[in-house]
Parts: C-alpha cells; sequence; structure tokens
C-alpha cells in the first residue's frame, strides 16, 4: 500500500529541475523590453573593465505574468528587509560597470 504522502493530490503542480539549471546563473544586470503581448527579461552578468557581456538568460513571459512576477518579488524582498533590514541601493554605474579594478588585458 502506498504512502499517502506519494499520492498526487488535486491541483498539486509537481515540478522537476535538472541539476545544470539548479546551479542557477549569477546576473548583475536584467534588462526589460515588452511589446502589446510579452515581458523580455535578459539577464546578463557584466564584469569589470570589460566592455561587451553576454545575455546568460532570457525569460519571457504574458504581461499577467509579468505583474504576477513583480508582486512575488515585492512580497519577498519586504519579507526580506523584515529579517534583515533594509536594502540600500547604490547609485546605478554606467555600463560597463567599473567596479574599481583595473581594467581587463589580454
Amino acid at each position: 500500500m502506498a504512502d499517502q504522502k506519494d499520492q498526487p493530490r488535486p491541483n498539486q503542480l509537481n515540478i522537476e529541475i535538472s541539476e545544470e539549471v539548479a546551479d542557477g546563473i549569477y546576473s548583475n544586470l536584467a534588462i526589460i523590453t515588452h511589446s502589446n503581448s510579452e515581458f523580455v527579461l535578459d539577464f546578463v552578468r557584466v564584469m569589470p573593465g570589460v566592455p561587451k557581456a553576454k545575455v546568460r538568460a532570457r525569460v519571457l513571459l504574458t504581461p499577467q505574468h509579468a505583474k504576477r512576477l513583480m508582486r512575488a518579488l515585492t512580497d519577498n524582498i519586504q519579507k526580506f528587509e523584515a529579517v534583515h533590514g533594509n536594502i540600500h541601493e547604490s547609485e546605478m554605474p554606467e555600463i560597463p560597470m567599473n567596479f574599481g579594478g583595473p581594467t581587463a588585458q589580454a
């Protein structure tokens, strides 16, 4: 007899993630564009002193899902700040970001 925990419940979504996706990607720049039917989120990793960067991931959302994402991020940021204190924003650096280190040379 199977354990009740193993039985799927109505309206339950089983989400799987591969090891590669679970590792995630690091991004320190997000570029958001939109059309009348979709939002496009491009996640980029900009390196100090390097004038070229690649999009590491692209996520396409419907306007409704984009709004849900905004609400979910707002909720999570509020919860984070309630525990860890306010997140202080610094001025947006110009692209390419210069993190104070020397310019990269090949």
